[in-house]
């Protein structure tokens, strides 16, 4: 077996002789053979392969642990584990990327009051569906906050209650800026010790939730679960949040297609939720409102049965928000309604004065 120094093979891997040592240490990449007399350390030339494969994860950002699992895997096993990781990487990149660009436009925007004042004109309706037996949804529509919520467990109806319930008090809350998001985030947590009190404290009962709230000229999003929003500008549908469940980190990651999420059987497993198990950090955002445009929540009873290019559809030619939601409502019971479903819609138009 042909054997290199430390320092041969540090510079044959790109490795730092400082790095092979820690990585001794790790039991991540173990010299072939160490002096028995001099404690120096030597390595085999077949062992370059695996070196250079953990220069290159580390130059990637993989962390330590993360290095040590794949380097032990077959190559193809291997690809499809970074594959993954660098999906994580890109997710968690955008959502830094979206905090960025808001605080570029928040700070750089002239400290000046709103020109244009704005109004929703809305409509909120929740249906049981054709299977379930009761309703566990709740959908609210005010003159500033709209929210849906999906109670799942044995008491799935009063924990979404209580998780729309806590926000109301938002409709009367005066914040603008950055500050709509603070507050946001304490009425989520807020949110959350309630659906834990309505549920008893029952780890499997708890809540999604997704709301808007009107400040100024924008809307502040928050949301948490696998109910959506959705926003129609200029004919276009848009989705404006991101499923926090197990499906849709395994689409995120690149281990399933869109059409084998659509069947997979943990499809409605929530990674994030209020009052669970689940994690509680909630999404927030930031969002300029035009005149025109038409937004939508939704649990999964409408998302999960009729697609995006319906919807579009039925948001697009619909009269208005009330003509809109029970269209929605329809196409979901037309599919058999096989969970309950509720929507909001609303209108972004100038205040009237």
């Amino acid at each position: 077996m042909e054997m290199l120094t430390i320092g041969a093979f540090a510079r044959a891997s790109r490795l730092s002789p400082k790095a092979l040592r820690l990585y001794d240490e790790l039991d991540l990449l173990r010299p072939a053979r160490v002096d028995p007399d001099t404690g120096y350390r030597y390595y085999a030339v077949e062992q370059l392969e695996r070196a250079r494969l953990v220069a290159w994860l580390r130059r990637l950002g993989m962390p330590l642990t993360g290095i040590r699992a794949v380097s032990a895997l077959e190559p193809a096993a291997a690809a499809r584990e970074i594959r993954a990781h660098w999906a994580r990487v890109e997710a968690e990149t955008a959502a830094r990327r979206d905090l960025a660009a808001f605080l570029v436009h928040h700070l750089s925007a002239d400290p000046r009051k709103d020109t244009v004042m704005l109004e929703l004109r809305h409509c909120a309706r929740s249906d049981t569906g054709r299977v379930r037996p009761a309703n566990q949804d709740t959908a609210y529509a005010g003159a500033r906050l709209l929210a849906v919520a999906d109670g799942y467990g044995p008491a799935g109806a009063p924990a979404s209650s209580a998780a729309v319930e806590a926000l109301k008090f938002l409709e009367g809350a005066e914040a603008s800026g950055g500050s709509v998001l603070n507050l946001l985030e304490d009425a989520v947590q807020g949110a959350h010790q309630a659906v834990r009190d309505a549920a008893g404290g029952a780890a499997e009962a708890g809540t999604t939730l997704t709301a808007l709230l009107l400040t100024g000229s924008r809307l502040a999003l928050v949301h948490i679960g696998d109910s959506r929003a959705y926003l129609l500008r200029d004919g276009s549908l848009f989705r404006i949040t991101h499923d926090h469940t197990v499906v849709q980190s395994l689409l995120d990651e690149g281990r399933l297609t869109p059409e084998e999420a659509t069947a997979h059987p943990q499809r409605a497993l929530l990674l994030k939720s209020l009052g669970g198990d689940a994690g509680t950090a909630p999404d927030l955002k930031l969002r300029d409102a035009l005149p025109g445009d038409r937004y939508l929540l939704c649990s999964d009873g409408l998302s999960g049965v009729v697609a995006d290019e319906r919807i579009a559809h039925v948001l697009a030619t619909a009269a208005t928000p009330d003509a809109a939601v029970g269209a929605l409502i329809g196409e979901a019971n037309a599919t058999g309604g096989p969970d309950n479903v509720s929507c909001v819609v609303a209108d972004v138009v100038r205040t009237a004065a």
